[in-house]
């Protein structure tokens, strides 16, 4: 893995939005609210397909270059003029390892529904505070031709004119550019099941319903049910065909799969009495043990749960789950491996949070417990400061690092994989 030979500095937007860098400062991080000097050894070069974020009514800081000492830049250190702070959006199967560093002015408005990772500027290029946490190339940038998909998903749409999750699915890849969506159309890996309009959590950062005037949605949410009928018109040529195969319900364009079990369950059994080829795995926050009971016994072969924390207040505060608590969540682990499925936790990664002790302690009691397959670790797209505001954080918190918390993970559970897509098992 590359990392930079210096030091890289602070990176800023001015007045204009023209993204510059001051040499004078280095970069700085925030980990739980809390300024950061990152080591060297936490940059990587900005991965191919990653965004910048101007972040508004947002004021940059840096780390003094001989004290390492978080300093606040107030104005353009060259012009005086007003300026604003800038995060990366990573590309996909990268986890941050610090937050971008700054403080917020008064009235700033909310973050939109992104991951906010701290930037720097290097020998001619950006940095970012991470590390690839899975070498599978899926949804890479470079794997992603536009003119290609245009023409596949416009000839699929054309010759699916009466089936409403193909057009859903076209409004997710030409619009909304899903990675998901988009390799669909183009015939291989993992493709996309939505089928809920509803769910039973109201998730304090859910990316397709938001109170109006809180933060903005980033994706419209399917507004029907499918029939199994159309869900197999798109599962069982993907799952006959693919290379890698696997389709998945549970996507970020709907609610809570499992309130559609019985949809689901019709859904499973039609597509396996056609092929036995591929993966069939559920996303889900795993609410209804007995529904993932049925699902499992119907040819579900694996879960990833939705996790934001493994501690029961945290999780309380963040789902604000309807009839149903942590240990329905747990519940539902041990009912899919005691069917002999695959399981995946989705877990969501804040540095501060994630990287705390008590989450870690509580992360391992689970693990330990419920036995999971497999970790994907996913940057919490999510204002960090709402974030911490909404699961009201104790901020003497103590945590030990992204990095050291990777290490650790790999030593204590080394049977335990650790990645960022659904793994194909089929």
């Amino acid at each position: 893995m590359i990392h930079p030979a210096g030091q890289p500095s602070l990176v800023y937007a001015d007045a204009q939005g023209n993204i510059k860098d001051f040499p004078d400062l280095h970069a700085a991080g925030m980990s739980g609210g809390n300024f950061k000097l990152p080591d060297k050894k936490d940059f990587i070069p900005l991965p191919e397909g990653s965004e910048l974020f101007v972040l508004p009514g947002r004021l940059p800081v840096g780390c003094d270059v001989a004290t390492g000492e978080a300093l606040l830049v107030e104005e353009d250190p060259f012009s005086g003029e007003t300026i604003q702070a800038v995060a990366a959006f990573m590309s996909p199967a990268h986890t941050a390892i610090l937050i971008s560093a700054y403080q917020t002015t008064e009235n700033a408005p909310r973050l939109p529904l992104f991951a906010y990772t701290a930037i720097g500027w290097y020998d001619d290029r950006f940095w970012t505070t991470a590390f690839r946490s899975d070498n599978d190339i899926r949804q890479d940038c470079a794997q992603f031709n536009q003119d290609e998909i245009n023409s596949k998903t416009a000839k699929k749409l054309r010759q699916n004119k009466n089936n409403r999750l193909i057009q859903h699915l076209g409004k997710c890849c030409l619009t909304y550019a899903c990675p998901a969506a988009r390799n669909y159309f183009l015939g291989r890996w993992e493709a996309p099941l939505p089928t809920s309009p509803i769910c039973n959590a109201r998730c304090v950062g859910c990316i397709s319903l938001q109170a109006s005037g809180k933060c903005s949605a980033t994706q419209d949410r399917i507004q029907f049910v499918p029939t199994p009928s159309e869900i197999g018109q798109v599962a069982i040529p993907h799952l006959q065909e693919a290379e890698d195969a696997i389709v998945s319900f549970g996507q970020g364009c709907e609610g809570e799969p499992l309130l559609q079990a019985d949809t689901l369950e019709k859904a499973i059994i039609a597509i396996r009495k056609k092929t036995d080829r591929g993966t069939i795995n559920l996303n889900s926050n795993a609410s209804l043990p007995s529904a993932i009971q049925r699902l499992a016994g119907s040819g579900l072969d694996s879960l990833r749960v939705s996790l934001n924390s493994a501690q029961e207040l945290y999780h309380h505060k963040y789902y604000r789950p309807q009839n149903f608590s942590l240990s329905d969540v747990l519940e539902s682990i041990r009912v899919m491996k005691g069917e002999g499925g695959f399981v995946s936790l989705n877990y969501f990664i804040l540095p501060g949070f994630t990287d705390s002790l008590p989450e870690f302690d509580a992360l391992s009691t689970l693990i330990n417990t419920f036995q999971p397959n497999r970790i994907q670790l996913r940057n919490l797209n999510m204002d960090p400061e709402w974030y911490l505001r909404s699961i009201a954080l104790d901020s003497s918190v103590i945590s030990m690092g992204m990095r050291q918390w990777y290490e650790k993970i790999n030593v204590t559970f080394p049977q335990l994989q650790l990645g960022y897509y659904n793994p194909s098992i089929r």
